[in-house]
């Protein structure tokens, strides 16, 4: 009773404290309820940031290749550092100096209206299929089991993943598409706060356990008893192989930090390039202590079930992360955690919706359904989306629950879309008579090459080469996942291959018809994009500290 009343509590607190701080802001306009009035300052961008990111699709998807594989996982967390380094110095001036809303805006300008609907209708398509169910699927998974929906309820487990789905999402809904941007960004910097705090506690509380009381003992135990779980570099039948790191990894990172839309909306609705860089970097300084959230648990719940200290029921490891918590946690604590972990859903699954009404109004409804809308009637259709989307995801997502790896899963799957639209972005900035049948050759081919490759050519060869290790009379499943692993290239380095490749022809296809009037930006004045003085010398910094980290892994 103590943790529901905890629970209530904290999210009425955060829902009062957004509606007080956003009741101001017009949000009849699309800079209104887009871009939260183009007024947010660092710390709102920095907190709205992470809590985006770090939902549960992160921590408990990230916490269970963890508690698989060990903190070689981490290169998802700690390399997301450089990458919004780069966003901050490279990408953010860019973008603020068009005055943009959507991403897919800078492609109108630098290519043509088709490029950037095909472009919004890949995010969209992304959105709706792969990314908010994935969001509601793992954050239900958390909450029923840290709240134990099912003996609470009398329900199977089943019918509580479809209650905790559809509460997450109806909520998330009200938050996203009747708030706008700055009630989605404010919640998010109240329960990053909360999250941090919290999300910090269950290492402790689980080194405590391990250490007999000491946190240090119990982390020297770790690193004594399973050294294999500390080793940042890995095998070859690793879930991301250190190889990869120098290839398709990194695309990936840049990708999501600098020009998906569900995260680069919050530093577009940055006051000015001061404010927008100081939160990049901000946030990509506590995204280095992020394995201690997601990674560093995972580690802690496998030694917790391996030596039986406590009674995890994990049925896979997706699981670990729910059942660590619920077993360490003092219950007056649970429902404050749970109330924090419950906003960090909320605020990933509030974003990406958010970023599909604007994507949504802004280059679909308004360009091709209802030229001649005004800013109300665009704000107005983007909310009906918005719920239709919402709809839709909540549908989906319980299709999910067979999945052995809701996180590698999740990045398999976001190359469709998310290579092809780094390379047009890409080549869009670095070039300036590339035209846009380039772009549009580039996205088509980008989507269906690698689909050939990872969902027909990689289940080929890996049925092949398990046939003829069956031939071979190789049984342990050890050997099986490195023969597996080692039957085709890992999709990192495919997503690098096809970015090179499709960059290739973007360029030899700029050579032979190159746009008669080269490209030029044009500076829109809607905010200063004045630098920060200290851009670089903090961005050098934090990559300094990321190297170090893998230097001691190593």
């Amino acid at each position: 009773m103590i943790g529901i009343i905890s629970f209530v509590g904290f999210t009425l607190l955060v829902a009062v404290i957004s509606y007080l701080a956003t009741r101001s802001t017009n949000e009849s306009s699309s800079d209104g309820y887009f871009l939260g009035g183009r007024s947010l300052t660092a710390g709102v961008i920095a907190g709205s940031l992470l809590l985006t990111n770090l939902s549960t699709e992160q921590i408990v998807g990230l916490n269970g290749s963890a508690f698989t594989e060990g903190i070689l996982v981490m290169a998802w967390e700690t390399l997301a550092a450089i990458a919004m380094v780069v966003t901050a110095v490279f990408l953010l001036p860019r973008y603020l100096k068009s005055g943009l809303t959507t991403v897919p805006q800078f492609l109108q300008e630098r290519f043509d209206v088709t490029t950037k609907t095909m472009t919004s209708v890949l995010f969209l398509t992304g959105y709706v299929v792969v990314l908010l169910p994935t969001i509601l699927y793992s954050g239900s998974l958390a909450i029923s089991g840290m709240f134990d929906i099912p003996n609470m309820l009398g329900v199977s487990h089943k019918a509580a993943l479809w209650i905790c789905i559809w509460g997450i999402g109806i909520i998330g809904s009200i938050y996203a598409v009747f708030g706008g941007l700055k009630a989605v960004a404010v919640s998010d910097s109240i329960n990053a706060i909360g999250l941090l705090i919290g999300g910090l506690l269950i290492p402790v509380f689980g080194l405590l356990i391990v250490g007999d009381g000491n946190v240090f003992d119990g982390v020297a135990i770790l690193q004594r008893q399973i050294p294999e779980k500390f080793d940042a570099i890995g095998n070859k039948s690793a879930s991301v192989p250190f190889s990869t790191i120098f290839t398709g990894m990194m695309l990936v990172q840049l990708f999501y930090w600098g020009t998906n839309q569900q995260i680069i909306q919050r530093a577009l609705g940055a006051k000015n390039l001061k404010e927008g860089q100081k939160g990049l970097l901000l946030a990509s300084f506590i995204k280095i202590l992020g394995p201690l959230i997601v990674v560093l648990p995972g580690v802690i719940a496998f030694y917790i079930c391996d030596n039986g200290l406590l009674p995890l029921d994990i049925g896979k490891q997706d699981e670990a992360y729910g059942e660590l918590v619920r077993n360490i946690l003092p219950k007056e604590l649970i429902g404050f955690f749970v109330a924090v972990l419950f906003g960090a859903i909320l605020s990933s699954f509030n974003s990406v919706l958010n970023s599909s009404v604007t994507l949504f109004g802004v280059d679909i409804y308004k360009q091709h359904i209802n030229k001649s809308a005004n800013e109300v009637t665009v704000v107005k259709y983007g909310k009906i989306f918005g719920v239709i989307l919402a709809f839709a995801a909540m549908c989906i997502a319980p299709l999910f629950q067979n999945l052995e790896s809701i996180f590698d899963y999740l990045q398999q799957v976001n190359g469709i879309y998310s290579i092809p639209i780094l390379t047009i972005i890409f080549v869009g900035f670095t070039t300036k008579r590339v035209p846009a049948l380039a772009a549009k050759i580039g996205l088509l081919s980008g989507s269906i090459l690698y689909i050939i490759s990872e969902f027909i050519l990689r289940p080929k060869f890996e049925k092949g080469a398990l046939e003829i290790a069956k031939l071979n009379e190789i049984t342990d499943k050890a050997s099986l996942d490195v023969i597996a692993a080692g039957a085709y290239p890992h999709f990192l380095h495919i997503m690098a291959l096809l970015f090179i490749f499709n960059v290739l022809i973007m360029l030899i296809i700029g050579y032979a018809r190159p746009l008669k009037v080269s490209y030029n930006q044009k500076f829109t004045k809607l905010v200063d994009i004045t630098p920060w003085r200290y851009t670089k010398q903090v961005g050098i910094l934090i990559c300094i500290i990321v190297i170090s980290i893998y230097i001691y892994f190593s």
